[in-house]
């Protein structure tokens, strides 16, 4: 079958497509991948067909923030859902939710020409890629949302229409219904919410994350890949020293915590390198030239791959991305996680310490002295192996990407038009 996937041009809403994407390639299948003209390169070096779509000033702001780290400043905890305050603000996260779901408008008619024209068997969306939903639909094709995180939106809409329920509304008063006409109208379409939370949803988040919310799902593990990347020598090799890997993500609010904790990255640097261990630090260069001449069990260095660099890792200092989260339990690392949210960073955090796989140390607890004891007991502790075995044996128990092509195809022709 075709199968074409609609991506939304950033790193972390690429990188977790592509296992699956591969997955279907080696059985057989015809994939290709639908992003921005500026961020096909994120799809071809993973070895994936792209399709460029969209004109180059249609999400220009979406895309620099695959190349300009201080756009990331801009990003804040909003869209962070806490499901047990009761004070409402979950209302005004849907109305800005509704906005973040607009975005990816302007790609619409592009990508529905390309869905008429090569007329795919199935469409796998980026949630933040709704417009995907409706293409699908005018070509014929079954879709499905592929999550990256928590299903925020799943759980928003879910909180919204039963509030719009209780009030008596109707449909004509919803408000998401008036953000979708516009999409719909030209091609003589009427709402159905499928085109929001897909025909059934490829969720690779553990089972224990969940949100409560009454869709389908189709479990799969979350196998990681962070990039492709030429690896320096040392990365084999076995360290004198127990190796902590220090990172903060290349797309999310992570590189905010030292603005926020008031504990600056040289001073981070120093704190660590004060322990008998080997300190790898993944960091902008920015914060490499702060720090100067780094100590002799420091290395400070862009970027590599972690999926390459954790096995010979013995914990990890992270700010509960979703990526991080998931190459670390693929490699049973114990987790040091400073959450700073922006999705389900707080909630991936809290998981981490709730099954003994890690230690959650809040931003505004966050010091030096504070880093260092933490870290130690991380090292020092056998439980915390033993919790991450249990989180990797509980992604082990979901289903490989191999193992859900089959499924996909029963999917397919079950809902094909």
């Amino acid at each position: 079958m075709r199968v074409l996937f609609a991506v939304f041009p950033a790193v972390a809403h690429v990188h977790p497509i592509v296992p699956l994407a591969w997955a279907l390639q080696n059985a057989g299948h015809d994939v290709r991948v639908a992003i921005h003209p500026d961020a096909v390169g994120l799809v071809t070096d993973a070895g994936l067909a792209a399709v460029p779509l969209g004109a180059r000033h249609k999400l220009a702001g979406v895309i620099e923030f695959n190349s300009n780290l201080d756009r990331l400043d801009s990003l804040d905890d909003a869209l962070s859902l806490d499901t047990g305050d009761d004070s409402g603000r979950w209302e005004t996260q849907w109305e800005m939710m509704r906005n973040v779901l607009s975005v990816y408008t302007p790609v619409m008619p592009d990508l529905v020409d390309f869905v008429q024209g090569w007329k795919p068997d199935l469409v796998v969306w980026d949630p933040f890629c709704v417009p995907a939903a409706v293409a699908a639909k005018v070509g014929g094709a079954a879709q499905a949302r592929f999550l990256w995180g928590r299903d925020n939106i799943g759980w928003l809409r879910a909180k919204s229409l039963a509030r719009l329920a209780a009030d008596g509304a109707a449909p004509a008063d919803d408000p998401l219904r008036s953000l979708m006409d516009g999409m719909l109208a030209p091609y003589g379409l009427e709402y159905e919410e499928e085109f929001l939370t897909g025909q059934w949803s490829i969720d690779p988040m553990p089972q224990g994350m969940r949100l409560p919310v009454d869709l389908p799902y189709t479990s799969l593990r979350r196998v990681p890949y962070n990039g492709t990347a030429a690896l320096p020598a040392w990365v084999h090799q076995r360290p004198e020293r127990p190796r902590v890997v220090l990172t903060l993500g290349i797309g999310g609010r992570g590189r905010q915590l030292f603005r926020q904790s008031g504990v600056s990255f040289p001073e981070v640097v120093q704190a660590v390198a004060g322990l008998d261990v080997e300190l790898i630090a993944t960091v902008g260069a920015a914060e490499r030239e702060a720090v100067g001449a780094a100590p002799d069990n420091v290395r400070l260095i862009d970027y590599v791959p972690l999926n390459h660099l954790l096995p010979t890792c013995s914990a990890i200092i992270h700010h509960g991305g979703g990526g991080t989260f998931a190459a670390s339990v693929a490699h049973q690392v114990p987790q040091l996680v400073t959450p700073m949210p922006f999705w389900g960073e707080a909630a991936t955090a809290q998981y981490v310490a709730d099954n003994g796989a890690g230690l959650v140390v809040d931003s505004a607890q966050f010091t030096t002295e504070t880093l260092r004891k933490s870290l130690t007991r991380l090292l020092e502790d056998r439980s915390f192996r033993d919790g991450a075995a249990r989180l990797y044996q509980e992604m082990r128990d979901a289903p490989a990407p191999s193992d859900v092509v089959p499924l996909l195809e029963e999917l397919t022709a079950r809902h094909r038009g």
